[in-house]
């Protein structure tokens, strides 16, 4: 083997561990969004505050600062489905120029997801006065191996999209006129 062919060998030997690291085998990703006949500023002060997921989210009853002060990184809520079903998170990022916030789901929580994260944007729609709100999560399944009906990969994946497209239906039912 010439000298080359040994760079460009040792080269992706490197380059292996990065990209395994970059794939992150056995996450899912769910990407849902819903055009809406109302502008950014009105679809983004619907979903903006942290502590009021429950105002537009049908799934759940309440919404609770544990820790941290609302819409600051850091911040810890608990939500309380409607079943009475309780979970925390954490707010990882609010960008409110940007009209999006990030957050993270700590420890166990009713959905059959693990490692899960989240954000929420409003984005401009096509047309004028229009938005698109957009929320996306990465997770893993919650039964990594073997795991029981309803709860592999496409399961988990329904549950999660019909999560997200409940509130995203919900805020369209909100912000659009009469």
């Amino acid at each position: 083997m010439n000298a080359r062919n040994w760079i460009i060998a040792a080269g992706l030997l490197l380059a292996l561990p990065g990209m395994a690291l970059a794939a992150k085998p056995g996450y899912l990703h769910v990407k849902e969004s819903i055009e809406i006949n109302a502008s950014q500023a009105n679809v983004w002060s619907l979903v903006k505050d942290w502590n009021g997921l429950h105002k537009w989210h049908p799934a759940f009853s309440n919404t609770e600062i544990k820790s941290g002060e609302n819409n600051k990184v850091g911040s810890l809520r608990t939500l309380t489905m409607t079943d009475g079903a309780k979970f925390d998170e954490e707010l990882l990022g609010f960008n409110a120029k940007k009209m999006l916030y990030s957050y993270q789901i700590l420890g166990d929580s009713p959905l059959p997801v693990a490692d899960y994260s989240s954000s929420i944007q409003v984005k401009s729609g096509k047309a004028k006065g229009t938005s698109v709100l957009v929320w996306k999560g990465k997770f893993k399944r919650k039964v990594a191996n073997n795991p029981p009906a309803g709860q592999d990969d496409a399961g988990v994946k329904k549950v999660i999209i019909g999560a997200y497209q409940a509130g995203l239906q919900n805020v369209k039912k909100l912000a659009e006129p009469k």
